[in-house]
């Protein structure tokens, strides 16, 4: 039989299946692309072609068609779900006897971490189940806990609410379970403002201080060896970025040849994998630069999956899947920088549909009961952004040149905050996805803040060693960030540190506070001077240059129509700012 897993080029060989892709896939044989995609699986096949990935009565039959065929590969068995050990402990052992140990007062916003010493025998991973109930006041939390190796159980509490905690543990093991105690949560510590939710079209830490995304890529910087990652901490402590794309799993791509260190799995890609038994040490090494990254301000967006792989952990089967994101969830959800993202481009994960994505939502919504931000990212086709589990909208550009002009209109579709999380990088390598300019990324930063929105950067300069930013890390060298930073000094001028859409020209979009607060941006144009309709009352008009960041005000104030000078160069913006009336 074949499947979604099964390759083009083995379909192709056999008459059976080929027939069958004939049959339902008639332009398929005949394409010019034929001979680029053997290797492809089917599942990615009929993603790229947007008539077939879309109709699902076609899909169906194919795959049901396929399935029939019986000179085909044999289908892989994925393992099945295992059941937690109810007998894992006798009765001679008695219930709620393992040594705790509690932590001390804990500030708001950070982890408090119970550590429970219990049995190490057998598999702990697959067969003791391990949660708490938190309580404080009329609120409880169920948090699961998790086996962090030699003994050591641990459950996590995102210490989102000051005063007395009290909790008691539930588990299949009978000296885990009915463990009890309190937990003191103080004030927090300064600059601490808690997680980040989505705020309408934008973001707000849970104190009220507003979140501005300015996000950078680097997918698999924490797989890379100490002094990389050390030079990347040192990179971000100095760049403006306040948002990082990471994966939990190694990369295997384009300037990706490197084997990490450890892996999420005991085991080897020589020898295989033990997947129900996971290597703390890769757990903890990933949290703990997750840690780094609080402590310099920058939120964590972790993607779960991603199809860049030649080790097999973008297909491990649905119960390795639900068990792995069980596991993630519960080590990182108490950490206060962290947002999900369920997939880098989803639709390439050949091995997964959207049913599969909606339960591996469920599950990692039903192990953070701290309510992250959620979103998954595309490649050829949007996600269908109006479910409920997807808190904003990670994008990736469609077109190859319009992304940013976007953003308000996919505001207006999804009515959820857009992130263009990958627009094209700032690079010279030879894809189009990572060769624009300085000038082309910040361009499109700005087209996507005046429209309501949030870009997201990265860099592909190539150097001897192929350490490039958007993959590895280590140090920047483009021109971009410095621009980036300008603009989130002039995102937090505005009255509500946001810009939203306001009524635009034909050739000039402007955003900001209606009233108060507005920019027009040329973008690529160049005009020598502008005639601008002034709202009503009294503004101040500054001409910016968002290339050479500077921001020059025109003498008195206005009202009006006022004719405003410009120095017909590419990149200018023009801002206007409410004089405040005095008493």
């Amino acid at each position: 039989m074949f499947d979604r897993g099964s390759e083009l080029g083995a379909a192709l060989a056999s008459a059976e299946a080929r027939a069958v892709l004939e049959r339902h896939l008639p332009g398929l044989v005949n394409s010019p692309m034929l001979g680029q995609l053997m290797g492809v699986r089917l599942g990615q096949v009929v993603m790229i072609n947007p008539a077939t990935r879309d109709d699902e009565q076609l899909l169906a039959a194919l795959w049901s068609d396929l399935a029939a065929v019986v000179d085909g590969t044999v289908a892989r068995e994925y393992p099945s779900a295992i059941v937690p050990d109810a007998a894992y402990e006798g009765d001679e052992v008695a219930r709620g006897s393992a040594a705790v140990v509690l932590p001390g007062p804990t500030p708001r916003w950070a982890t408090a971490e119970v550590v429970i010493h219990g049995p190490a025998h057998g598999n702990p991973f697959v067969d003791v189940e391990l949660t708490a109930v938190f309580r404080h006041g009329d609120r409880a939390l169920e948090v699961g806990g998790f086996y962090d190796g030699d003994g050591r159980y641990l459950l996590r509490l995102l210490a989102e609410e000051e005063g007395e905690w009290s909790f008691e543990t539930r588990s299949t093991a009978r000296s885990l379970d009915g463990i009890g105690g309190t937990l003191t949560i103080v004030a927090p510590e300064p600059g601490e403002h808690g997680p980040v939710r989505a705020d309408g079209f934008h973001f707000v830490h849970a104190d009220g201080t507003r979140h501005r995304p300015l996000g950078t890529t680097a997918y698999a910087w924490t797989n890379q060896e100490r002094r990389l990652e050390e030079e990347t901490l040192a990179t971000l402590e100095a760049a403006p970025f306040t948002k990082m794309r990471m994966c939990v799993f190694p990369k295997s791509y384009l300037y990706n040849a490197n084997e990490p260190e450890i892996y999420a799995f005991e085991g080897s890609p020589e020898e295989g994998w033990d997947f129900t038994r996971f290597d703390v040490r890769f757990f903890q090494h990933l949290e703990q630069r997750i840690a780094d990254l609080g402590r310099l301000g920058i939120q964590a967006d972790l993607i779960l999956f991603h199809p860049y792989d030649r080790w097999g952990f973008a297909d491990m089967g649905p119960a390795v899947d639900d068990r792995y994101l069980s596991y993630i969830v519960r080590r990182l959800a108490a950490s206060a920088n962290v947002w999900w993202s369920m997939a880098n481009e989803y639709d390439l994960l050949w091995a997964k549909t959207v049913d599969d994505w909606e339960r591996l939502a469920a599950v990692v919504g039903a192990n953070d009961p701290h309510g992250h931000l959620n979103s998954i990212h595309n490649c050829l086709a949007f996600y269908d952004y109006s479910k409920p589990w997807i808190t904003h909208c990670s994008t990736q550009r469609l077109d190859v040149y319009r992304t940013a002009e976007n953003t308000d209109a996919w505001r207006e579709r999804w009515g959820k905050p857009i992130v263009i999380d990958e627009c094209a990088y700032e690079g010279d390598i030879d894809q189009g996805w990572g060769n624009v300019t300085g000038e082309e990324l910040t361009r499109r930063f700005w087209e996507g803040a005046v429209r309501g929105g949030y870009v997201g950067h990265g860099e592909t300069y190539l150097n001897e060693a192929e350490e490039l930013w958007w993959s590895k890390g280590g140090r920047l060298i483009g021109s971009s960030p410095e621009r980036i930073r300008f603009l989130e000094e002039v995102l937090a001028a505005s009255p509500t540190g946001v810009l939203d859409p306001l009524p635009s020209e034909w050739d000039v979009p402007w955003g900001g506070v209606a009233g108060k607060y507005l920019i027009g941006y040329f973008g690529f144009n160049r005009p020598s001077f502008r005639n601008v309709v002034m709202p009503e009352g009294r503004f101040h008009v500054d001409i910016v240059d968002t290339w050479n960041m500077t921001i020059d005000r025109m003498p008195g104030t206005h009202t009006g129509v006022v004719r405003v000078p410009l120095p017909a160069r590419q990149y200018m913006a023009v801002r206007l700012v409410a004089v405040e009336e005095s008493a």
